[in-house]
């Protein structure tokens, strides 16, 4: 078995708001748009200019909050209601997951994704993660429907804060070093080595470009540098997550990532932040003797990667115990890892973070 799922068109460039109506022209006419109220407002009046130029009829929602059941549920419903025959996602990966999540459930729909931050791969990646109303993990639903068109306006998220690139960056480095240890443990699975391939391109674009980039984004200017970076926080990142074969290969860094959503004092960090924390914390497990991987601490560091919890309410240590106790790992998988996963070491790995200042150079 081997699949790979991508969108039927990537397209990519500096002023492509102004210019939505005619790629979307060909697949529909009639659109729901989710979005939030920044995220409208950075590609408007351009975008809704050219809607009307070309003919679409829309309706806008804001998503006001997570991806949620109700949320997914709410969206539908105005949706089957308007009889829009098309979904335009506008936003970050909460406005991108739900819309993904609705288009799946319904299987007769054309989705077409416009980030408006290069914060995630949520515009490409063929998952949706549910949250609670407090943001914490509920499940990360695996999608059979893919956008039609992944449209990214470069200029756009040069304007959008440098804190969501230096998070997507992180993000997107996560997926080289949670698939390549299932790699060293299993070198002929050949969409893993394939998974692998695509996600060791985006670290070379870090290591190369990264800097560049974020210096782009604070002077708001679009640069080679900040583009190839967009191109592997949601191509590269994207890809390497729609790669699928035989072998399961569960991301260790997410796992953790997804109990740290359930602590009220880490909501405030943005999602690549708690994936930058996590992939420390793997890096410690795997090392054993509690030293963390040289480049992948750099890269941290670089991008500014929280690499401490933060203060927490009550007793710090037995916090950190029910952290622990909470990461839930499947154990039918462990075999495929080249290195034991434990809650003792998981707890040393945290404590080890707690008691040296691995954010200082």
């Amino acid at each position: 078995m081997f699949s790979v799922k991508s969108p039927v068109d990537y397209i990519q460039q500096a002023g492509l708001r102004y210019h939505v109506g005619e790629y979307i022209r060909p697949f529909t006419r009639h659109l729901r748009i989710l979005t939030s109220p920044s995220a409208w407002e950075a590609v408007n009046p351009a975008l809704s200019e050219s809607l009307d130029n070309a003919g679409i009829r829309w309706q806008r929602e804001d998503l006001i909050g997570e991806c949620t059941e109700e949320a997914v549920r709410q969206f539908q419903d105005n949706l089957v209601a308007q009889e829009a025959e098309g979904i335009l996602a506008i936003g970050g990966g909460r406005v991108m997951d739900t819309a993904k999540a609705v288009n799946n459930r319904l299987g007769n729909k054309v989705l077409i994704t416009l980030p408006t931050q290069a914060a995630t791969c949520a515009a490409w990646s063929p998952l949706a993660i549910i949250y609670n109303a407090a943001g914490g993990h509920v499940k990360s639903q695996v999608l059979n429907t893919m956008p039609v068109l992944i449209l990214v306006d470069s200029e756009i998220i040069a304007h959008s804060p440098v804190r969501y690139l230096r998070a997507g960056i992180v993000d997107a480095m996560a997926k080289w070093y949670e698939f390549e240890p299932y790699q060293r443990q299993n070198p002929d699975a050949l969409a893993l080595n394939i998974k692998v391939s695509i996600a060791r391109q985006a670290i070379d674009i870090f290591l190369r470009w990264g800097e560049d980039a974020i210096e782009a984004n604070q002077q708001r200017q679009v640069t080679q540098a900040l583009e190839k970076v967009i191109e592997a926080n949601i191509v590269l990142a994207g890809l390497a997550n729609s790669v699928r074969g035989p072998l399961a290969t569960p991301a260790f860094a997410h796992i953790i990532h997804d109990t740290l959503t359930h602590q009220p004092e880490i909501h405030t960090w943005l999602h690549g932040e708690k994936v930058g924390y996590s992939l420390l914390i793997q890096s410690l497990v795997e090392n054993r003797q509690w030293e963390s991987d040289g480049e992948l601490l750099t890269l941290l560091r670089r991008f500014h990667s929280p690499l401490r919890l933060p203060t927490l309410s009550g007793e710090r240590s037995k916090r950190i115990q029910q952290i622990v106790n909470a990461i839930l790992f499947p154990v039918d998988h462990l075999r495929d890892l080249p290195f034991g996963i434990t809650s003792q070491g998981l707890l040393q790995a945290f404590l080890t973070t707690d008691n040296h200042n691995f954010q200082a150079e």
